[in-house]
């Protein structure tokens, strides 16, 4: 009888913080632990006292330091300063993926951009059109958004169920829905614009792209730049992690695998499970049912759960009708469509975007517990859609099959990424 050699606890807490399924389970943790505490009687109040209270006593985003102006409430500290480390993580894995990834050559990066602006616009379209002519548009953007290291996760529970080509194909669709997710709170979800503080961030960022031209060892100088940076962009009227995806973008390229590294761990494991924790506080309503059948609730739904996986699959239609991109390698469409349907997990991202697009109140509390049921409905139907592939669905007897190549973007050869 052969008996494995024990790990030590130091190669288990290793492979747990460096594998994709267990940001998920930390990621889920986390919220039921917050709604449970936000929904006990006994502690209800001081749960949400603790993420909502603000230091100087006012109900300000913003609380006054000596000649400093900074965030009022450990939430909003999270959302504003935590986050932004959070999106230079992502803004460093899009320009790797643009520079020296597969997102490097058009051939490669059609079908996962086409794929991810469809699934944007898709669940846009049916939100609007389920909340016209109702208080709640401006909420348009919260399911248009993919948690990747959710849905990462969830196909790391697959296994040989997808496919290699998949896993790279649905990364690069997620880090362009990334990259989307940044322009809509950048241009859509800001305030009035501060000039004063603008003029800020763009003398700190010509800094930066100087101290880079004349080949400044990349160090503390750039760190504390990247802080003013940051400062400015919390008082400029444009959200504050936009400064993160900026400071990225000027990372020099040979340091951007290092730097990502560096910081995975502490995103995923200790920034992403606070930002659950401040923003799933949620009391939920006596009649859930009533409560999630209003318009606001309708279109986050429709737009995580029907309006991803339809969004992605009839852009890659469209591409491959025309013979302008080829699936990738070992990819049928009832995969695809399968991982269109995990691309309906929105949750932190969707999240982040409630709070941004409701800030306060009982519009923010439904959009966030939409985005939890439908992140988990999503979640369950893709993972058992593609668990129970059946290889003669969706096969060469239906027409838009036949009609290019069956194969739409070839990968062959390539790493699946890692976030």
């Amino acid at each position: 009888m052969k008996t494995g050699k024990k790990k030590s606890f130091s190669q288990i807490l290793h492979d747990y913080l460096h594998s994709n399924r267990s940001i998920g389970i930390t990621l889920l943790v986390c919220t039921a632990v917050s709604l449970t505490l936000a929904n006990l009687d006994f502690t209800q109040g001081w749960y949400q006292y603790f993420w909502h209270r603000t230091f100087d006593g006012t109900m300000s985003h913003h609380t006054h330091l000596g000649w400093f102006v900074l965030p009022n409430s450990p939430e909003i500290f999270i959302n504003d300063f935590l986050m932004a480390v959070f999106f230079f993580l992502a803004g460093m894995e899009i320009k790797r993926e643009f520079v020296t990834g597969e997102l490097s050559s058009i051939r490669q990066s059609l079908l996962p951009m086409v794929a991810a602006v469809g699934g944007m616009l898709m669940p846009a379209i049916l939100f609007a059109l389920t909340a016209k002519g109702s208080a709640y548009m401006q909420g348009w953007a919260i399911p248009t958004a993919t948690d990747i290291a959710f849905t990462l996760g969830v196909i790391s529970l697959l296994g040989r169920n997808v496919p290699a080509g998949l896993k790279i194909f649905v990364t690069a669709l997620a880090i362009i829905d990334d990259l989307g997710a940044i322009l809509v709170i950048a241009i859509f979800y800001g305030g009035a614009l501060q000039w004063g503080y603008l003029l800020l961030v763009l003398m700190t960022v010509g800094i930066l792209m100087l101290l880079n031209k004349r080949g400044f060892r990349f160090g503390w100088l750039h760190i504390l730049l990247g802080l003013i940076m940051w400062y400015g962009m919390f008082n400029s009227g444009i959200h504050a992690t936009v400064a993160g995806v900026i400071f990225a973008l000027l990372v020099p390229v040979p340091l951007l695998h290092r730097f990502e590294e560096m910081i995975h761990i502490p995103v995923y494991f200790l920034i992403l499970p606070a930002f659950a924790l401040a923003n799933t506080d949620l009391v939920l309503p006596e009649h859930p049912i009533q409560a999630l059948s209003g318009p606001l609730s309708t279109g986050i739904m429709l737009g995580l759960v029907i309006g991803k996986p339809l969004g992605i699959a009839l852009s890659c239609y469209f591409l491959v009708s025309r013979k302008w991109a080829q699936l990738p390698t070992g990819v049928n469409w009832y995969k695809l469509i399968g991982a269109g349907m995990l691309a309906g997990i929105g949750f932190t991202m969707s999240i982040f975007i409630s709070a941004l697009a409701f800030n306060g109140g009982e519009a923010e509390d439904i959009a966030k517990i939409s985005v939890l049921v439908a992140s988990l409905l999503a979640m369950v139907i893709g993972y058992f859609w593609l668990k129970m592939e059946k290889s003669n669905f969706m096969g060469a007897n239906l027409p838009f099959i036949t009609a290019g190549n069956p194969s739409l973007i070839h990968l062959a050869g390539a790493a699946p990424f890692s976030r």
